[in-house]
Protein backbone atom coordinates (compact mmCIF):
# COMPACT_ATOMS: atom_id res chain seq x y z
CA UNK A 1 0.00 0.00 0.00
CA UNK A 2 2.75 2.39 0.35
CA UNK A 3 4.20 1.20 -2.17
CA UNK A 4 1.19 2.70 -4.70
CA UNK A 5 0.76 5.13 -2.60
CA UNK A 6 4.37 6.47 -3.67
CA UNK A 7 4.01 5.52 -7.12
CA UNK A 8 0.75 7.80 -7.28
CA UNK A 9 1.90 10.40 -5.78
CA UNK A 10 5.04 10.58 -8.15
CA UNK A 11 2.87 10.31 -11.11
CA UNK A 12 0.47 12.92 -9.68
CA UNK A 13 4.01 15.42 -9.27
CA UNK A 14 4.82 14.80 -12.49
CA UNK A 15 1.66 15.48 -14.41
CA UNK A 16 1.27 18.41 -12.37
CA UNK A 17 4.82 19.85 -14.28
CA UNK A 18 4.15 18.87 -17.43
CA UNK A 19 0.55 19.28 -17.94
CA UNK A 20 -0.74 22.23 -19.97
CA UNK A 21 -2.52 25.09 -18.22
CA UNK A 22 -4.66 27.96 -20.12
CA UNK A 23 -2.77 30.73 -22.19
CA UNK A 24 -3.89 33.93 -23.44
CA UNK A 25 -5.84 34.85 -26.50
CA UNK A 26 -4.15 37.99 -28.04
CA UNK A 27 -5.48 40.07 -30.61
CA UNK A 28 -3.76 42.63 -32.87
CA UNK A 29 -4.18 46.36 -32.34
CA UNK A 30 -3.46 46.07 -28.42
CA UNK A 31 -3.43 50.07 -27.02
CA UNK A 32 -1.23 51.70 -25.48
CA UNK A 33 -1.05 53.64 -22.06
CA UNK A 34 -0.61 57.57 -22.42
CA UNK A 35 -3.46 59.48 -24.53
CA UNK A 36 -3.74 62.20 -27.25
CA UNK A 37 -2.62 65.01 -25.54
CA UNK A 38 0.65 65.94 -26.02
CA UNK A 39 1.71 65.84 -22.45
CA UNK A 40 0.59 62.52 -22.38
CA UNK A 41 2.71 60.66 -24.71
CA UNK A 42 3.60 56.52 -24.76
CA UNK A 43 6.55 56.72 -22.77
CA UNK A 44 6.34 53.22 -20.40
CA UNK A 45 8.85 53.21 -17.74
CA UNK A 46 11.43 50.81 -18.18
CA UNK A 47 11.79 47.66 -15.87
CA UNK A 48 14.31 48.94 -13.84
CA UNK A 49 12.80 52.12 -13.46
CA UNK A 50 9.74 50.48 -11.73
CA UNK A 51 11.95 47.80 -9.51
CA UNK A 52 13.97 50.77 -8.19
CA UNK A 53 10.49 52.61 -7.37
CA UNK A 54 9.20 49.34 -6.06
CA UNK A 55 11.88 48.99 -3.36
CA UNK A 56 12.80 52.37 -2.58
CA UNK A 57 12.17 53.84 1.47
CA UNK A 58 9.37 56.54 -0.99
CA UNK A 59 7.30 53.88 -1.73
CA UNK A 60 7.15 52.09 1.91
CA UNK A 61 6.29 55.75 3.20
CA UNK A 62 3.82 56.00 0.70
CA UNK A 63 2.08 52.45 1.70
CA UNK A 64 2.21 53.50 5.81
CA UNK A 65 0.48 56.65 4.80
CA UNK A 66 -2.48 54.87 3.53
CA UNK A 67 -2.59 52.26 5.53
CA UNK A 68 -2.86 54.87 8.78
CA UNK A 69 -6.09 55.79 6.97
CA UNK A 70 -7.60 52.23 6.58
CA UNK A 71 -9.74 50.41 8.67
CA UNK A 72 -7.29 48.49 11.59
CA UNK A 73 -6.66 44.27 10.53
CA UNK A 74 -3.94 42.32 11.85
CA UNK A 75 -1.86 42.55 8.01
CA UNK A 76 -1.69 45.93 8.34
CA UNK A 77 -0.76 46.25 12.07
CA UNK A 78 2.30 43.62 11.17
CA UNK A 79 2.99 45.61 7.77
CA UNK A 80 3.50 49.53 9.48
CA UNK A 81 5.55 47.36 12.56
CA UNK A 82 7.95 45.54 9.66
CA UNK A 83 8.17 48.94 7.83
CA UNK A 84 8.95 51.33 10.27
CA UNK A 85 11.17 48.38 12.22
CA UNK A 86 13.49 48.03 8.98
CA UNK A 87 14.10 51.78 8.29
CA UNK A 88 15.41 52.42 11.45
CA UNK A 89 17.76 49.41 11.76
CA UNK A 90 18.30 50.25 7.78
CA UNK A 91 17.98 53.42 7.51
CA UNK A 92 18.33 54.90 3.40
CA UNK A 93 19.95 51.13 2.60
CA UNK A 94 16.75 49.40 3.21
CA UNK A 95 15.15 47.61 -0.04
CA UNK A 96 11.88 46.30 0.06
CA UNK A 97 9.31 45.38 -2.38
CA UNK A 98 5.86 43.75 -1.30
CA UNK A 99 2.60 44.13 -3.97
CA UNK A 100 1.83 47.36 -2.23
CA UNK A 101 5.06 48.69 -2.67
CA UNK A 102 4.65 47.54 -6.67
CA UNK A 103 1.46 49.15 -6.96
CA UNK A 104 2.37 52.39 -5.90
CA UNK A 105 5.24 52.62 -8.23
CA UNK A 106 3.38 50.67 -11.22
CA UNK A 107 0.16 53.57 -10.38
CA UNK A 108 2.72 56.88 -10.49
CA UNK A 109 4.83 55.64 -13.53
CA UNK A 110 2.19 54.54 -15.61
CA UNK A 111 -0.62 56.46 -14.06
CA UNK A 112 -3.48 53.87 -14.47
CA UNK A 113 -6.71 55.48 -15.60
CA UNK A 114 -8.27 51.87 -15.80
CA UNK A 115 -7.20 48.92 -12.92
CA UNK A 116 -8.63 45.52 -12.25
CA UNK A 117 -7.49 43.45 -9.65
CA UNK A 118 -8.49 39.45 -9.01
CA UNK A 119 -7.92 38.82 -5.36
CA UNK A 120 -9.80 42.69 -3.51
CA UNK A 121 -9.66 41.09 0.12
CA UNK A 122 -10.16 44.19 2.63
CA UNK A 123 -9.28 46.25 -0.12
CA UNK A 124 -5.60 47.28 0.87
CA UNK A 125 -3.79 46.91 -2.55
CA UNK A 126 -6.65 48.77 -3.80
CA UNK A 127 -6.52 51.73 -1.36
CA UNK A 128 -2.72 52.04 -2.55
CA UNK A 129 -3.83 52.12 -6.48
CA UNK A 130 -6.55 54.77 -5.20
CA UNK A 131 -4.64 56.59 -3.15
CA UNK A 132 -1.79 57.29 -5.55
CA UNK A 133 -4.16 57.94 -8.59
CA UNK A 134 -7.65 59.27 -6.87
CA UNK A 135 -9.68 59.48 -10.39
CA UNK A 136 -8.46 56.18 -11.42
CA UNK A 137 -11.45 53.99 -11.84
CA UNK A 138 -10.95 50.42 -10.19
CA UNK A 139 -12.77 46.62 -10.93
CA UNK A 140 -12.47 44.20 -8.22
CA UNK A 141 -13.09 40.62 -8.63
CA UNK A 142 -13.14 38.17 -5.15
CA UNK A 143 -15.00 35.42 -3.81
CA UNK A 144 -14.98 37.32 0.05
CA UNK A 145 -14.17 34.19 1.81
CA UNK A 146 -15.05 34.45 5.42
CA UNK A 147 -11.60 34.43 7.35
CA UNK A 148 -9.42 34.26 4.49
CA UNK A 149 -5.84 35.11 5.52
CA UNK A 150 -6.67 35.14 9.22
CA UNK A 151 -9.04 38.42 8.96
CA UNK A 152 -12.45 39.61 8.64
CA UNK A 153 -13.15 39.86 4.88
CA UNK A 154 -16.45 42.13 4.88
CA UNK A 155 -17.02 42.38 1.59
CA UNK A 156 -17.60 45.04 -1.40
CA UNK A 157 -19.53 47.59 0.55
CA UNK A 158 -16.24 47.80 3.19
CA UNK A 159 -13.91 48.18 -0.10
CA UNK A 160 -15.35 51.36 -1.25
CA UNK A 161 -15.69 52.48 2.30
CA UNK A 162 -11.86 51.85 2.50
CA UNK A 163 -11.50 53.15 -1.03
CA UNK A 164 -13.27 56.69 0.28
CA UNK A 165 -11.17 56.63 3.04
CA UNK A 166 -7.71 57.55 1.10
CA UNK A 167 -9.41 59.91 -1.17
CA UNK A 168 -10.08 57.61 -4.10
CA UNK A 169 -12.91 59.56 -6.15
CA UNK A 170 -13.14 57.44 -9.42
CA UNK A 171 -16.09 54.61 -10.52
CA UNK A 172 -15.67 51.07 -8.62
CA UNK A 173 -17.17 48.24 -9.65
CA UNK A 174 -16.69 45.11 -7.40
CA UNK A 175 -17.94 41.53 -8.46
CA UNK A 176 -18.44 38.19 -5.78
CA UNK A 177 -17.77 35.22 -6.98
CA UNK A 178 -15.14 32.75 -8.91
CA UNK A 179 -12.82 34.96 -10.70
CA UNK A 180 -12.11 31.87 -13.67
CA UNK A 181 -15.94 33.16 -14.26
CA UNK A 182 -16.51 36.81 -13.27
CA UNK A 183 -13.71 38.31 -14.76
CA UNK A 184 -13.90 35.84 -18.27
CA UNK A 185 -17.47 36.91 -18.19
CA UNK A 186 -16.79 40.56 -17.40
CA UNK A 187 -13.81 40.82 -19.90
CA UNK A 188 -16.57 39.50 -22.84
CA UNK A 189 -19.45 42.21 -21.38
CA UNK A 190 -16.69 44.48 -22.61
CA UNK A 191 -14.69 43.84 -25.17
CA UNK A 192 -13.36 47.71 -25.84
CA UNK A 193 -12.12 47.92 -22.00
CA UNK A 194 -8.38 47.94 -21.84
CA UNK A 195 -6.64 48.23 -18.55
CA UNK A 196 -3.17 50.49 -17.33
CA UNK A 197 -2.38 47.90 -14.85
CA UNK A 198 -4.05 44.71 -13.36
CA UNK A 199 -2.76 42.71 -10.07
CA UNK A 200 -3.69 38.84 -10.07
CA UNK A 201 -3.38 37.87 -6.57
CA UNK A 202 -6.43 35.38 -6.01
CA UNK A 203 -6.76 31.54 -6.56
CA UNK A 204 -3.09 29.64 -6.34
CA UNK A 205 -3.11 26.35 -7.77
CA UNK A 206 -2.03 26.33 -11.30
CA UNK A 207 -5.32 25.82 -13.18
CA UNK A 208 -7.06 29.00 -11.14
CA UNK A 209 -3.33 31.05 -11.19
CA UNK A 210 -3.07 30.65 -15.11
CA UNK A 211 -7.06 30.89 -15.69
CA UNK A 212 -6.52 34.22 -14.26
CA UNK A 213 -3.41 35.19 -15.93
CA UNK A 214 -5.27 33.97 -19.58
CA UNK A 215 -8.12 36.43 -18.98
CA UNK A 216 -6.86 39.42 -17.99
CA UNK A 217 -3.09 39.17 -19.73
CA UNK A 218 -4.91 40.61 -23.54
CA UNK A 219 -6.57 43.09 -21.92
CA UNK A 220 -3.37 44.79 -20.80
CA UNK A 221 -1.97 47.98 -22.67
CA UNK A 222 1.20 47.81 -24.74
CA UNK A 223 3.09 49.89 -21.56
CA UNK A 224 1.03 48.49 -18.70
CA UNK A 225 1.88 46.70 -15.50
CA UNK A 226 1.07 43.52 -14.57
CA UNK A 227 1.50 42.59 -10.85
CA UNK A 228 1.27 38.90 -9.50
CA UNK A 229 1.65 38.09 -5.75
CA UNK A 230 3.48 35.42 -4.45
CA UNK A 231 5.38 34.11 -7.08
CA UNK A 232 7.88 32.55 -5.05
CA UNK A 233 4.92 30.07 -4.36
CA UNK A 234 5.91 26.71 -6.65
CA UNK A 235 2.58 26.84 -8.37
CA UNK A 236 2.22 30.43 -8.98
CA UNK A 237 5.79 30.65 -9.90
CA UNK A 238 5.46 28.24 -12.48
CA UNK A 239 2.47 30.05 -14.45
CA UNK A 240 4.36 32.96 -14.17
CA UNK A 241 7.42 32.19 -15.85
CA UNK A 242 5.44 30.07 -18.75
CA UNK A 243 2.60 32.52 -19.09
CA UNK A 244 4.56 35.79 -18.83
CA UNK A 245 8.71 35.53 -18.48
CA UNK A 246 8.73 33.26 -21.64
CA UNK A 247 6.65 35.75 -23.72
CA UNK A 248 8.46 38.28 -25.44
CA UNK A 249 5.90 40.22 -25.31
CA UNK A 250 6.68 41.30 -21.45
CA UNK A 251 10.08 42.70 -19.43
CA UNK A 252 9.86 40.86 -15.71
CA UNK A 253 11.08 41.50 -12.86
CA UNK A 254 10.57 39.82 -9.25
CA UNK A 255 11.50 40.22 -5.53
CA UNK A 256 11.53 37.34 -3.74
CA UNK A 257 13.71 37.97 -0.88
CA UNK A 258 11.30 38.38 1.88
CA UNK A 259 7.61 36.58 2.69
CA UNK A 260 6.12 35.10 -0.82
CA UNK A 261 7.48 37.07 -3.30
CA UNK A 262 6.13 39.69 -5.75
CA UNK A 263 6.90 39.89 -9.68
CA UNK A 264 5.69 42.34 -12.20
CA UNK A 265 6.10 42.92 -15.70
CA UNK A 266 5.90 45.42 -18.53
CA UNK A 267 3.83 44.85 -21.89
CA UNK A 268 6.32 46.47 -24.15
CA UNK A 269 5.02 45.04 -27.77
CA UNK A 270 1.69 43.84 -29.02
CA UNK A 271 3.13 40.73 -30.48
CA UNK A 272 5.67 38.50 -29.85
CA UNK A 273 9.00 38.44 -31.32
CA UNK A 274 9.18 36.64 -34.81
CA UNK A 275 11.58 34.36 -33.11
CA UNK A 276 10.01 33.69 -29.62
CA UNK A 277 7.11 32.83 -31.76
CA UNK A 278 8.11 29.79 -33.19
CA UNK A 279 8.86 28.77 -29.97
CA UNK A 280 5.22 28.74 -28.93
Amino acid sequence: MGVARRVANRLRNGWGRIRPVPRPRYATGTPKTGSDHPLDPFFPPNIETLATAASSNEAANFVLSVIERLSPSEETANQRVYYLWAQDKFGVHWRNADITTLLWAASILVRPANYLEIGVRRGRSAAVVGAAQPDCAIYGFDLWVAGYGGDDNPGPDFVRNELRAVGHRGSVEMASGNSRVTVLAFVQRHPELYFDLITVDGDHSVAGAAADLANVLPKLKVGGVIVCDDVAVPSVKRVWEKIVKRDSRYVSWEFTSGGYGVGAAIRITDEPALAARRLV
